[in-house]
Protein backbone atom coordinates (compact mmCIF):
# COMPACT_ATOMS: atom_id res chain seq x y z
CA UNK A 1 0.00 0.00 0.00
CA UNK A 2 0.84 3.35 -0.61
CA UNK A 3 0.94 6.70 1.39
CA UNK A 4 1.36 9.50 -0.95
CA UNK A 5 -0.04 12.86 -0.74
CA UNK A 6 1.26 15.92 -3.38
CA UNK A 7 -0.33 18.98 -2.54
CA UNK A 8 0.54 22.60 -4.43
CA UNK A 9 -1.10 26.15 -2.43
CA UNK A 10 -0.34 29.08 -0.86
CA UNK A 11 1.06 29.47 2.85
CA UNK A 12 -1.75 30.46 4.96
CA UNK A 13 -0.78 31.84 7.94
CA UNK A 14 2.68 32.70 9.56
CA UNK A 15 4.70 29.29 10.12
CA UNK A 16 4.89 27.90 13.88
CA UNK A 17 7.85 26.88 15.57
CA UNK A 18 7.05 24.44 18.18
CA UNK A 19 9.94 23.16 20.59
CA UNK A 20 9.12 19.73 23.02
CA UNK A 21 11.11 17.44 24.96
CA UNK A 22 14.48 18.68 23.00
CA UNK A 23 12.66 18.32 19.59
CA UNK A 24 11.16 21.04 16.83
CA UNK A 25 8.40 20.77 14.23
CA UNK A 26 7.17 23.46 12.39
CA UNK A 27 3.37 24.09 11.22
CA UNK A 28 1.79 25.92 8.84
CA UNK A 29 -1.60 26.02 7.27
CA UNK A 30 -2.14 25.56 3.42
CA UNK A 31 -4.31 27.31 0.96
CA UNK A 32 -5.25 25.04 -1.88
CA UNK A 33 -7.86 26.10 -4.67
CA UNK A 34 -9.92 23.48 -5.75
CA UNK A 35 -9.78 22.83 -9.75
CA UNK A 36 -13.49 22.97 -10.37
CA UNK A 37 -16.20 26.09 -9.93
CA UNK A 38 -18.95 26.00 -7.31
CA UNK A 39 -22.37 26.80 -8.83
CA UNK A 40 -21.98 29.96 -8.67
CA UNK A 41 -18.69 30.33 -10.52
CA UNK A 42 -16.43 30.45 -8.17
CA UNK A 43 -13.56 28.70 -7.35
CA UNK A 44 -13.03 27.65 -3.52
CA UNK A 45 -10.37 27.35 -1.08
CA UNK A 46 -9.30 24.47 1.50
CA UNK A 47 -7.46 25.37 3.99
CA UNK A 48 -5.13 22.29 5.61
CA UNK A 49 -2.62 21.67 8.23
CA UNK A 50 1.04 20.97 7.61
CA UNK A 51 3.48 19.42 9.75
CA UNK A 52 7.01 19.88 9.05
CA UNK A 53 9.86 18.81 10.83
CA UNK A 54 13.84 18.84 11.16
CA UNK A 55 15.67 20.18 8.23
CA UNK A 56 12.43 20.74 5.86
CA UNK A 57 10.96 22.60 8.41
CA UNK A 58 13.82 24.24 9.05
CA UNK A 59 14.43 25.60 5.74
CA UNK A 60 10.78 26.47 5.17
CA UNK A 61 10.74 28.47 8.49
CA UNK A 62 13.86 30.41 7.32
CA UNK A 63 12.68 31.19 3.70
CA UNK A 64 9.21 31.13 3.15
CA UNK A 65 6.64 33.28 4.96
CA UNK A 66 2.83 34.02 4.60
CA UNK A 67 1.67 33.66 0.66
CA UNK A 68 4.37 32.11 -0.01
CA UNK A 69 3.70 29.15 -3.17
CA UNK A 70 4.94 26.15 -2.03
CA UNK A 71 4.59 22.35 -3.22
CA UNK A 72 4.24 19.64 -0.46
CA UNK A 73 4.67 16.26 -0.79
CA UNK A 74 4.40 13.81 2.52
CA UNK A 75 1.68 11.37 3.68
CA UNK A 76 -1.05 11.16 5.81
CA UNK A 77 -0.88 10.26 9.06
CA UNK A 78 -3.96 9.48 11.76
CA UNK A 79 -3.20 9.97 15.60
CA UNK A 80 -5.87 9.82 18.97
CA UNK A 81 -9.33 9.24 17.71
CA UNK A 82 -10.05 10.60 13.73
CA UNK A 83 -7.25 13.26 13.59
CA UNK A 84 -5.76 12.76 10.21
CA UNK A 85 -2.69 15.23 9.75
CA UNK A 86 -0.45 15.76 6.52
CA UNK A 87 3.63 15.25 7.19
CA UNK A 88 5.25 17.05 4.63
CA UNK A 89 8.60 15.11 3.51
CA UNK A 90 9.64 17.13 1.06
CA UNK A 91 8.85 21.33 0.13
CA UNK A 92 9.44 22.81 -2.99
CA UNK A 93 9.87 26.69 -3.23
CA UNK A 94 7.31 27.50 -6.72
CA UNK A 95 7.59 31.32 -5.42
CA UNK A 96 10.67 33.52 -5.62
CA UNK A 97 11.05 36.43 -2.38
CA UNK A 98 10.98 39.06 -5.54
CA UNK A 99 6.99 37.78 -5.83
CA UNK A 100 5.85 38.22 -2.42
CA UNK A 101 8.11 41.42 -1.83
CA UNK A 102 5.86 42.79 -5.31
CA UNK A 103 2.32 41.40 -3.73
CA UNK A 104 2.80 44.17 -0.82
Amino acid sequence: MNNHVMLIGKIHNDIEKIEENDQVTYQLMLNISRNFKNKDGVYETDVLPIDLTNYVGSKVFQYCKRNSLIGVRGRLESKEGNLIKIVAEKVTFLSSNRELLNQK
